[in-house]
């Protein structure tokens, strides 16, 4: 498991580096500097655990001086997923990477550390550890909103973003791995669509946003239908996902944590709206000939993402219906 993690880690760090930029460049170092930092828990955790029983098994247990070394193991998970309280290098390795980085940093990166810690919950004996990371997963959410509100840059919009959004993910795991699976998997798949147009578009800025909206696009609208799915708004395919989380923890979760990792969602969702109505009063033109939209001149890639957020959600919808009910 660490070997694995190391070898991700050794062939990751070239790719934050192929622009040869010094932004690049202090991003790499900052980043390698957290994941070694993180792998050290990881081993220390994972020896102290063994060394006790001589038996990895034992790290399940749920004995004091067990849980221990499952702490640290799960500790370096989350220092290198960038959750809440290790959140801190996140947004600033972000700020100066290129747009295809972020994208792998926010998305591929975050597989192995997300899917081992949900192993190690299912097998774990420790209701302490399970409301901790309950807790640090709805700390997440808020420390998403809170975080993105005065951003200027959308790299570090986006970083706070994904924060909150693997807080959701770290809270699905608690409580059901199919749960966790289906919101990861959507937000890869929207984080790719709206990574992939800025860094077609390439954008820095919310300057640069605004001038998008001004000569509005097929690009534009789909954009705007991105950043809507992304913040949770129904019937989107984001809502959805935040939907199945909730159903799915709320026979088992505390009230008080599920309140506040929906209040984070929803201070999230303030900036959401400030790209999208930042876009959308810069239009010059009507909304239905801004877009082209009159004479259904909707390019392909416009209309699969239109097609995939909203029709997906739908469908998702009165498929969750059909099952609950």
């Amino acid at each position: 498991m660490w070997a694995g993690l190391e070898i991700n880690l050794i062939g990751f760090l070239p790719l934050l580096v192929y622009q040869k930029s010094m932004l690049e460049s202090e991003s790499a170092v900052k980043y390698f500097i957290v994941q070694a930092l993180g792998s050290s828990f990881l081993v220390f955790g994972s020896l102290f655990g063994y060394s006790l029983t001589f038996s990895w098994e034992s790290l399940m247990g749920s004995f004091a001086s067990l849980s221990m070394g499952s702490l640290m193991l799960n500790l370096g998970l989350l220092m290198k997923m960038g959750i809440f309280p290790f959140h801190f290098w996140f947004p600033s390795v972000m700020a100066g990477l290129s747009w295809l980085s972020c994208l792998l940093l926010s998305t591929w990166q975050k597989v192995a550390p997300i899917f081992l810690m949900a192993m190690i919950l299912d097998a774990s004996l420790l209701y302490t550890l399970f409301l901790l990371l309950c807790f640090l997963g709805a700390g997440s959410s808020l420390i998403s909103g809170v975080g993105g509100m005065n951003q200027t840059q959308i790299r570090s919009l986006l970083a706070y973003s994904s924060i909150g959004h693997m807080g959701w993910i770290l809270y699905a795991s608690c409580f059901s791995e199919v749960s966790m699976k289906i919101y990861f998997s959507i937000y890869v798949l929207i984080s790719s669509c709206i990574f992939l147009s800025l860094w077609s578009l390439d954008f820095s800025n919310m300057k640069g946003l605004i001038s998008l909206g001004k000569a509005p696009s097929n690009g534009t609208f789909s954009f705007m239908i991105m950043l809507l799915s992304l913040g949770g708004l129904p019937p989107f395919l984001g809502f959805i996902s935040k939907w199945t989380v909730i159903s799915g923890s709320m026979s088992a979760s505390p009230w008080g944590i599920l309140f506040f990792i929906i209040l984070g969602s929803l201070m999230s969702l303030f900036y959401y709206l400030s790209l999208f109505f930042s876009e959308a009063l810069a239009l010059k033109l009507n909304f239905v000939n801004s877009f082209g939209l009159s004479k259904w001149e909707l390019g392909s890639s416009s209309a699969l993402i239109l097609l995939v957020n909203l029709g997906g959600g739908v469908f998702l919808t009165l498929f969750l219906l059909m099952t609950f009910l």
